[in-house]
């Protein structure tokens, strides 16, 4: 799993599957976007992702499932909006 913020989710989530950015998701293959949270502070996106990347396996998996229980990639129900 990979936890990051962007100001263009969009373009971020494309990066990632068309490995244009070299690091952890080219690397592990992460290229489904199963979640996400819009928020508009920085700081309060910069706190969360913290906050999440601090949580147990077993956090992420609740708050994954509770949002998307099938697993869903998500990228092209966002990409529609």
């Amino acid at each position: 799993m990979y936890t990051g913020i962007t100001g263009d989710l969009l373009k971020r989530v494309y990066e990632h599957k068309q490995k244009i950015v070299e690091g952890f998701t080219k690397k592990y293959h992460v290229n489904k976007l199963v979640y996400y949270a819009v928020l508009n502070d920085p700081e309060n996106a910069i706190a969360r992702e913290k906050q999440i990347k601090a949580g147990s396996r077993k956090k992420k998996l609740q708050l994954i499932e509770g949002m998307n229980p099938g697993w869903k990639d998500l990228y092209d129900e966002i990409a529609s909006l």
